[in-house]
């Protein structure tokens, strides 16, 4: 049986107008960049102490000038979320990977079939330690960490993968429990 359609989440969701205050102007900026409001910005707003913590975390990881590019942060996510089967992420941060990668077919390569893409060295080490970190995470041995040594990535750049997972793992699971909808408008960015 298939379940109810919905507008962006099974939980309802909250406009931008009628968020708080501070939640309003952050995410008012988001819009005013991109056009409009990412879905799940409107479905997690319904709690917006979670929201806050959800942003400041994402920020945290993905803003940073240091370690990982940001369009390496972006296949992290995109690797994390296809081996998780999260539509919504996939299909936002595809989005995000395109236009940052500046390559139209690299996300759905990614979300489709992380073990067998054609990717650089270093980014092969980072979707295949993204990959374990979302999958089997209690299988992580120094090998494995050896590995993404050896492709050229530092400590930070190491832990930066490990945290970036660990986030949009829970995103990924996040957007399953709510079936999060993916804005009509991702489908298409990065890809001319």
């Amino acid at each position: 049986m298939d379940a109810p359609r919905h507008e962006v989440s099974r939980f309802g969701h909250v406009e931008l107008a009628d968020m708080p205050e501070d939640l309003r102007s952050r995410i008012g900026a988001i819009a005013e960049r991109s056009g409009f409001v990412p879905n799940v910005f409107r479905a997690l707003a319904r709690r917006p102490a979670e929201l806050r913590a959800f942003l400041d975390y994402h920020d945290a990881l993905m803003d940073s000038d240091v370690g990982l590019s940001k369009a390496e942060r972006e296949l992290v996510v995109v690797a994390t979320s296809g081996a998780n089967n999260c539509t919504y992420c996939v299909v936002a941060h595809g989005a995000i990977l395109r236009i940052r990668a500046k390559d139209p077919e690299i996300a759905d390569r990614v979300a489709t079939n992380p073990w067998g893409v054609e990717l650089s060295p270093r980014e092969r080490a980072i979707v295949d330690l993204a990959l374990l970190i979302a999958t089997d995470s209690a299988s992580l041995t120094e090998a494995e960490l050896d590995d993404a040594r050896i492709a050229g990535l530092g400590e930070e750049e190491i832990w930066d993968v490990g945290a970036i997972t660990a986030l949009f793992a829970m995103s990924n699971r996040l957007a399953h429990l709510t079936a999060l909808r993916p804005n009509p408008e991702f489908f298409t960015m990065g890809r001319r």
